[in-house]
């Protein structure tokens, strides 16, 4: 299967954070022709596609498999259900969005705030999380038969493609990395180099990164890179470090991070010609790569990202040839790497 076909399957699955079991079930079915699938303790999706010998190398590709969402917090005695924001949801994109409620069945909902006409002052400013709700068009009694707190919620938005390649819609943070992942080591199951490989879709980023913490000190790698997205220029954003849409993988660059791998993934671009931006970051990273280079006794690590426009919104946008830049540019890596 193509990334074209693979991100609208994986981001058609609920996984938010802690409550990622649809999304880990797709994954691993996208992984099981050519890998060993498990999951662990924490629902980390662990593939083993080759095993390594002796004194091998071993590779660890990391994605995060979780999104953010929102989850019931009270059922009011008037049937509208209160909402806690899971991860760095954007308020401003939640009101009179249709939503699912993933309770005893997925019930369609509508994100509703107190109106304009009864908040006196300020009635302009944008709703909080605390002061939005979420009417099932049932009553208390209905409601409470069906829905339960911590019941996660989901806004409704399906991929869609737009122009010049690009895709829209929830959840691409970071199921176009996995998409990218699966793909990388698809290709390197086939050329079999001679190094160890496991992948990992870890859950919880979004909160923490405890999975990530958790699956790499088990896996045990020589070698990781992870995999995420990052900030692409938009709408009012005069920077010019954000890439544009279409530029490539973005190679990230951290005191954190190995610069040995850095320089390495510069130069196999250059050489494969794949097209990609480099990203310079002062400190930590903010994704799983900051957790998984500190495990055990410390681990060389890489990042790459994906550039997208409306990060942690419904509206989430990503081009299909920086997806396929990132996945052709992981797979060279570590195939050139195993026998170095």
């Amino acid at each position: 299967m193509d990334i074209k076909e693979m991100i609208p399957l994986l981001c058609g699955a609920v996984g938010v954070s802690g409550a990622e079991d649809s999304a880990v079930r797709c994954a691993s079915d996208l992984l099981s022709g050519f890998s060993s699938v498990s999951t662990d303790t924490f629902g980390n999706v662990i593939a083993q596609v080759l095993k390594p010998e002796n004194s091998e190398k071993h590779f660890l590709l990391d994605a995060h498999i979780d999104s953010i969402g929102m989850a019931v917090r009270e059922i009011d005695e008037n049937g509208f259900l209160k909402i806690s924001t899971v991860g760095g949801m954007d308020s401003r994109t939640l009101p009179y969005r249709e939503v699912t409620v993933h309770g005893e069945k997925a019930l369609t909902g509508i994100v509703c705030a107190t109106p304009n006409s009864v908040v006196k002052e300020n009635a302009r400013a944008i709703a909080k999380a605390s002061e939005i709700f979420v009417d099932l068009g049932m009553d208390a009694d209905e409601v409470k038969k069906l829905v339960h707190i911590g019941d996660r919620i989901t806004v409704d938005c399906d991929v869609a493609e737009l122009h010049n390649r690009c895709v829209t819609g929830s959840f691409l943070d970071d199921r176009c990395g996995c998409a990218a992942v699966i793909r990388a080591a698809e290709i390197i199951s086939q050329k079999k180099p001679h190094c160890g490989l496991t992948v990992l879709l870890s859950t919880r980023e979004e909160t923490g990164g405890q999975g990530a913490k958790t699956a790499a000190y088990a896996v045990n790698p020589t070698h990781a890179v992870a995999v995420d997205v990052s900030f692409a220029q938009a709408p009012g954003d005069a920077s010019e470090e954000n890439p544009k849409l279409g530029s490539g993988t973005m190679i990230g660059f951290s005191p954190c991070l190995s610069k040995e791998m850095s320089d390495r993934l510069v130069t196999l671009a250059k050489e494969k010609e794949i097209p990609y931006t480099c990203e310079v970051m002062s400190g930590t990273t903010g994704t799983n790569a900051d957790d998984i280079l500190i495990t055990r006794a410390g681990v060389q690590t890489a990042l790459l990202s994906i550039p997208q426009k409306y990060m942690h919104t419904p509206i989430e946008t990503v081009c299909l040839d920086d997806v396929e830049a990132t996945a052709a540019l992981l797979a060279e890596f570590v195939i050139s790497e195993a026998e170095r």
